[in-house]
């Protein structure tokens, strides 16, 4: 009846945007990400009698409203795909993160595929990874390839079956190093995607999208770091031009997302450094270079101001030990 799980956030690299279905959450094509670490969502949950309703925690704070209503999402498709008889009673789930939230950094990604990855163990579903990527899914399109972990494709579709992640295998994880140039600005990425398809931007990157999957999937499978990263940074660009075309206009990227953008940039031209520069919806840098660059890029990205620290790729969304429970 209690599980905890693990699972990293992710960083898009050929991102989604904008859903066919809100409710069951199917982007409109494909998308792929890679996982970070040690970044991580530890999430405990545990189906018992003796709680009064289903509670939401997450760091410490108890979830109401929209945020409450994407993790009952979650609990509900666990529960209509068991057959145990105790996911009739009220859950409990608490959620940690070891990074900061809502900074454009994935923590939706992580947070729902350890959600999924521990409801499935109380469950007792008995499911494989690509069935609780579809669980995941229906809180955050990326915590289906947070479930997955490392190089991930969420392909999609008009149902369970087709709308799942899998791996892409790339041996680039051994040598990619990712600098995160912290820029503390609040987003809401649902607001993003629920306005995308206005956008007049929007039907163009749906015509060229499905070139750019097929050339970074073949560029992660026969370890191109420079093609893989400079299509994620193309793609960056692309996604910011559909957000800002959008009936509100969002600007995420803040003065110092764009001092991180001129140094990448930089150190590209001047000192022919192997390195881009990605985000998802958020100000936030993820700066991708290789282990023999890391500590110069990590430098000249703090010189613009910014916070820094060097991640690594993770793997896929795990249980964990019994007494790592959170409550």
């Amino acid at each position: 009846m209690k599980a905890t799980a693990m699972a990293h956030p992710i960083q898009g690299l050929v991102k989604y945007h904008g859903m066919r279905d809100d409710i069951r959450r199917l982007p409109y094509h494909d998308s792929i990400s890679v996982c970070t670490a040690p970044s991580h969502t530890r999430t405990t949950v545990e189906f018992s009698m003796e709680y009064d309703e289903d509670t939401f925690v997450v760091d410490g704070e108890e979830l109401e409203g929209r945020a409450a209503e994407r993790v009952e999402a979650v609990v509900e498709k666990a529960r209509d795909r068991s057959d145990a008889a105790h996911t009739v009673y009220p859950v409990r789930l608490e959620s940690e993160n070891s990074f900061p939230t809502n900074v454009g950094l994935g923590s939706s990604s992580s947070g729902f595929a350890a959600a999924a990855m521990a409801l499935a163990e109380a469950a007792e579903l008995d499911a494989d990874r690509g069935t609780i990527s579809t669980i995941a899914r229906v809180g955050s399109a990326s915590a289906a390839r947070a479930v997955t972990g490392a190089f991930s494709q969420l392909h999609t579709g008009l149902n369970d079956e087709d709308c799942r992640s899998k791996r892409i295998p790339s041996d680039l994880h051994e040598d990619l190093k990712i600098v995160i140039g912290l820029v503390p600005y609040h987003k809401e990425t649902e607001d993003a995607h629920d306005e995308a398809a206005d956008s007049h931007m929007f039907q163009a990157r749906n015509a060229h999208i499905h070139g750019q999957l097929a050339e970074m999937r073949d560029a992660l499978r026969n370890d191109d770091f420079d093609r893989a990263f400079e299509l994620a940074e193309h793609d960056s660009l692309s996604l910011a031009a559909t957000t800002m075309t959008g009936p509100e206009g969002w600007v995420y990227w803040q003065p110092a997302t764009l001092a991180v953008f001129n140094t990448v940039r930089e150190l590209r031209e001047e000192e022919d450094i192997p390195v881009y520069f990605s985000t998802d919806t958020g100000a936030s840098v993820y700066v991708n270079t290789t282990e023999e660059h890391v500590d110069r890029v990590e430098e000249a990205v703090a010189d613009c101001g910014v916070s820094t620290t060097v991640w690594d790729v993770g793997g896929p969304a795990r249980l964990l030990d019994e007494d790592k429970h959170l409550f």
